[in-house]
């Protein structure tokens, strides 16, 4: 990828690379570009990245921190996912922690995170909000 392209002919590229379609991101109400759990697992998928797991913490299902470890392009990684009662909406703190910490380190690793996106787990705030308003008129 070329350092002379601008953000968003980048981004374009790797989409084409991992194969994302316009169904695999969406907007945060904040304006950031989120790419959807499927998206992330595409990516995960076509850039065969293996992803070593360490839970750190888990408090009486109340809070949970993980860490991941992959190795790709002979680049090691090492990053984090937490979930709690202050940051997640779901009562399966260990399984969103995972998740978490899946999402950052693929970002990572493949160049997204660098250009500032994110993965819908990272935040129960990175909602689609015209997914969202279509569930709420069902």
């Amino acid at each position: 990828m070329s350092t002379t392209l601008s953000k968003n002919e980048m981004l374009r590229e790797l989409f084409v690379k991992y194969g994302l379609h316009k169904e695999d991101t969406f907007k945060s109400p904040q304006g950031w570009t989120i790419i959807t759990r499927s998206g992330i697992d595409k990516i995960q998928a076509e850039a065969d990245i293996d992803i070593d797991y360490e839970m750190l913490e888990l408090t009486q299902g109340k809070s949970a921190a993980v860490k991941a470890t992959a190795t790709w392009n002979d680049r090691k990684l090492t990053t984090f996912g937490e979930a709690n009662e202050k940051n997640c909406r779901q009562s399966y703190v260990l399984a969103m922690a995972e998740k978490r910490a899946m999402s950052r380190i693929v970002l990572k690793l493949t160049g997204f995170y660098a250009l500032g996106v994110f993965g819908q787990d990272e935040s129960d705030d990175f909602v689609d909000a015209n997914k969202y308003q279509l569930k709420k008129s069902i």
